[in-house]
């Protein structure tokens, strides 16, 4: 849903009645060392969402985050919405493989219950990825986690959960910036009720951010070109995680909410389309 100008991080209400903050933190690539005073720092300056995955190797910095949360910032769990993510070699070991990493990643979070659990990748075996959403969808039966989604699915994937459980991702998250805008996906997930979250949301910084037209909106406004990205995400309805280890930007890109673009800047920005993942292609990873 479009933000309203002047509000504070929104939420965006799942499918499931769940609510996450449409902004918060990835710390992909986060040094498992620096992880703990990152996710602190982001605490600190506002964030209430956290996004990991086993892959990052980082969980367990993430969990003690939220431990000295609670008494250097008064955050307990109910305030901090946490996802992680299935590894790619656990979920290739179907039911017992994903039951068994679920099980791992809690200890290292410290969680009793986790807010969003997504399969990283869908790999190409379909019924792998079928038999582990169903594991996924008897965790979330049992109450051991609130919402349970999926990353990097494409639309056959996600065809096949909707055919063979009936059971619809709440998210997706995949790659998604200027240069990979993915309207086609974002329009099945908006007809199918699924919210669209966006990895890499200012396409890891460098060239793009560089880019002209792009630094004209943010010169307009008198703002940051991240700002600038960050806030198209949002007046589309995208849920963003960018990753960032420097405190200033960690604010900056949380301080999104005093301007709003027009729709010729809306405009300008969706005419950056090249259709260039700078990641993977989910049809062959995983």
């Amino acid at each position: 849903m479009p933000l309203e100008f002047g509000t504070t991080v929104p939420f965006v209400t799942l499918n499931d009645g769940v609510q996450i903050p449409q902004v918060g933190l990835g710390v992909f690539q986060v040094a498992p060392e620096k992880t703990d005073e990152t996710v602190l720092e982001a605490l600190g300056a506002g964030y209430r969402h956290i996004d990991t995955a086993a892959g990052y190797q980082n969980e367990a910095g993430v969990g003690d985050a939220l431990r000295t949360a609670q008494d250097s910032l008064g955050l307990t769990h109910e305030d901090v919405f946490v996802t992680t993510k299935l590894a790619n070699g656990d979920r290739a070991k179907g039911r017992d493989g994903a039951l068994a990493a679920f099980d791992d990643s809690m200890a290292k979070l410290q969680l009793e219950r986790l807010d969003l659990w997504l399969i990283h990748w869908p790999g190409s075996d379909q019924a792998n990825y079928v038999e582990v959403w169903k594991t996924f969808a008897e965790l979330k039966e049992a109450g051991r986690i609130r919402s349970i989604g999926v990353s990097n699915f494409q639309k056959t994937h996600l065809r096949a959960l909707f055919d063979e459980t009936g059971v619809v991702p709440s998210v997706n998250q995949v790659e998604l910036h200027p240069w990979m805008q993915q309207e086609d996906l974002r329009a099945f997930h908006a007809e199918h009720g699924i919210a669209t979250e966006a990895w890499s949301p200012i396409g890891q910084g460098g060239d793009l951010l560089a880019d002209e037209t792009i630094a004209k909106i943010a010169a307009a406004h008198g703002k940051e070109p991240a700002q600038v990205v960050l806030r198209w995400h949002l007046q589309l309805g995208n849920i963003v995680i960018p990753k960032s280890v420097t405190p200033a930007r960690i604010r900056s890109n949380l301080d999104l909410f005093s301007f709003q673009l027009t729709d010729d800047d809306m405009a300008a920005v969706a005419g950056l389309e090249r259709g260039e993942r700078l990641g993977p292609d989910p049809d062959v990873f995983g």
